[in-house]
């Protein structure tokens, strides 16, 4: 059963269907619209219906999802762009590193932020590299190009929902499994410099080892070789084979003014002169297996598919609902508008319930002035006709009351509404200044680094001193710029922006919120005030009934009161439409129950006819003893 059912049961009684709270019996009025059932069951009732969904409303009011950040950026680490795997290791451990390959030393010893850092070797890789210097100075010998690969680095953010123990954990699991036990050596640290954006940093060697611990081949020259006017590729060791079998390797001949590629059997035949000694082969190489399926699309797929179930397992272990998700919202299956049309603040409000669009708050407000136009007209129609008669007196009194839970309605809709925006802004403005320090410190040093390039160009080669100290600010510049750009690619995800196009939108959204907040605060100056004014209605009313028996007044009043509150549930599911809120109706007439002292006002009356009943026992006790005396 249903938790907020339990301790309830449905019986079929006189062939009806009831609810049984305790040891009482209602009828479930299936027949009713939900609105009206739900006004017409008793309001003890309708608390412990209604307990279960308050934690969950609560959670929601204070912008609380059950989805934490997916952040997963991959880079490569390349000589050609101006970096080395040294420097990149000595930025992410915050440590002094010596690159054998350029002479530079690079020194991130005073850099702030580093919480962990670890080194992860494959089993038969040497031991000496659990030392990262050895490690990447070692990659940067086996790559010898000017444009080399050196690095795969991995930017990830951490889930603020786990410990700093459990982040290691995890960190740590998906290193081993996903990397090591491929065959990688990984170089991670965790960086967490204002302690509000965990991020760790991985770096992992793009070579394959083999089973002694030595560098595999990343690319392997590929002869292309005829037999038959066939053409096939070859390696050089299985060339080998192959050429016993008839194939042969194309070789430059001059016919004419032109170099054709022929096999020396053809040429010798025809007569031709070979031109160079350098054989026919693909563009490229062959590539070694591993590091192809390392560099493919489908690999970083599952890498990122990996990282978000191994985050959401950990998670689950810490007994967190949040869960992340690696898929586009198009792969997910929802409508995926481009963020600079639709703006991250719009949409997440939206989720949230909360009106966003300047056009919605418009068409919102209308409604509930027609609303409020509908009761003052009710009210005035009734004052007309007030006479000084009890059910004409009751009436009145709980039209009254009908309207004032429409007021409290109205005030709870915009208060939850007003403070979710705030919250909202509160939370995305921080956001917005920093990205524009990001977008001014990238600017700013992208220009420095220029500039040093330039600088070192102009350089002569013989001042080998001036050479060192530019390469190793350079260095420097080059893996700032790289923690700059990760941080505001994960700023840029947290906002839900695909790119820098989508903060105008942001931004846009704000203002637009900003200008909403003006009217709703109008707009909950005005229903304090009909709220206030219909108290004092009711005060007057009050006092003129006080002519009457208070019981029988009371008793005409709870006859009218179902129907009354059934009017108020219909009026206000038709102005608020799909944000219609059951709790929330609730929870008014709750705040009018208060307002009213109706609790103190039922335990009064009570108190009256329980001595009301106490006289008339005593009198009939009298009464009955004067008889008997006669």
């Amino acid at each position: 059963m249903p938790q907020h059912l339990q301790g309830a049961a449905v019986i079929v009684c006189a062939g009806r269907s009831c609810f049984c709270f305790g040891n009482s019996l209602h009828p479930a009025r299936t027949n009713l619209p939900p609105a009206a059932l739900f006004a017409a069951m008793p309001e003890a009732h309708l608390r412990g219906i209604f307990s279960f969904a308050k934690e969950k409303q609560k959670k929601e009011e204070r912008g609380e999802e059950d989805m934490a950040i997916y952040h997963l950026e991959a880079k490569v680490v390349s000589r050609g762009a101006g970096r080395s795997a040294v420097a990149a290791s000595a930025y992410l451990s915050c440590s002094r590193l010596y690159n054998d390959y350029d002479g530079i030393q690079h020194d991130y010893t005073k850099k702030q932020g580093l919480v962990w850092q670890q080194m992860f070797l494959p089993e038969y890789a040497p031991q000496e590299w659990q030392d990262r210097e050895k490690l990447w100075n070692a990659v940067e010998e086996v790559e010898t190009a000017k444009d080399s690969r050196l690095a795969r680095e991995f930017v990830v953010a951490l889930p603020i929902e786990l410990n700093r123990e459990q982040q290691i954990e995890l960190l740590q699991d998906f290193i081993r499994e996903q990397f090591v036990s491929d065959g990688m050596c990984a170089d991670a640290a965790i960086h967490d410099t204002d302690g509000h954006n965990p991020h760790a940093h991985i770096l992992l060697t793009v070579r394959p080892l083999d089973e002694q611990g030595r560098w595999q081949y990343k690319t392997e020259k590929e002869y292309l070789c005829m037999r038959n006017g066939e053409e096939r590729g070859f390696t050089a060791a299985e060339f080998r084979a192959a050429q016993n079998e008839g194939w042969e390797k194309q070789y430059p001949y001059k016919v004419g003014k032109k170099k054709v590629y022929m096999t020396p059997s053809a040429a010798e035949a025809q007569g031709l002169i070979r031109a160079d000694k350098h054989p026919k082969s693909t563009r490229y190489g062959r590539q070694n297996p591993i590091s192809e399926r390392w560099n493919s699309e489908e690999q970083l797929v599952t890498w990122r598919a990996a990282w978000a179930d191994v985050t959401n397992l950990y998670l689950e272990r810490a007994g967190r609902a949040e869960r992340i998700d690696h898929r586009s919202n198009a792969a997910r299956g929802l409508d995926e508008q481009p963020t600079i049309h639709e703006g991250v603040t719009a949409r997440a409000l939206e989720r949230k319930g909360i009106i966003a669009d300047r056009c919605e708050i418009n068409r919102q407000i209308k409604a509930d002035n027609a609303l409020l136009r509908e009761l003052k007209a009710a009210v005035r129609k009734l004052a007309q006709a007030v006479k000084n008669t009890l059910p004409v007196i009751a009436e009145a009194m709980e039209k009254l009351r009908a309207n004032m839970i429409v007021f409290r309605y109205q005030l709870r809709h915009i208060g939850r509404g007003r403070q979710r925006m705030k919250d909202y802004i509160h939370a995305v403005q921080p956001n917005l200044v920093r990205y524009t320090e990001l977008v001014q410190e990238i600017r700013g040093k992208g220009k420095e680094r220029k500039s040093l390039l330039a600088q070192k160009k102009e350089t002569p080669l013989y001042l080998i001193p001036k050479q060192c100290e530019l390469s190793r600010h350079i260095a420097e510049l080059t893996e700032e710029l790289e923690e700059l750009k990760s941080e505001k690619d994960m700023l840029l995800h947290s906002l839900e922006c695909s790119d820098d196009a989508g903060i105008a939108a942001v931004k846009k959204d704000i203002s637009t919120m900003e200008a909403a907040l003006k009217k709703l605060s109008q707009q909950e100056e005005k229903y304090t005030a009909e709220l206030n004014d219909a108290l004092q209605q009711y005060a007057d009313l009050k006092t003129q009934s006080a002519e009457f028996d208070p019981d029988e007044l009371q008793d005409a009043r709870l006859d009218l009161r179902p129907a009354m509150e059934r009017s108020v549930v219909d009026r206000v599911q038709s102005a608020y439409g799909d944000k219609y809120d059951y709790l929330m109706m609730y929870d008014s007439k709750r705040d009018v129950a208060d307002i009213l002292h109706e609790e103190t006002e039922a335990r009064s009356i009570r108190e009256h006819l329980r001595q009301k009943q106490q006289a008339q026992q005593k009198q009939n006790k009298k009464n009955s003893r004067d008889t008997w005396e006669r």
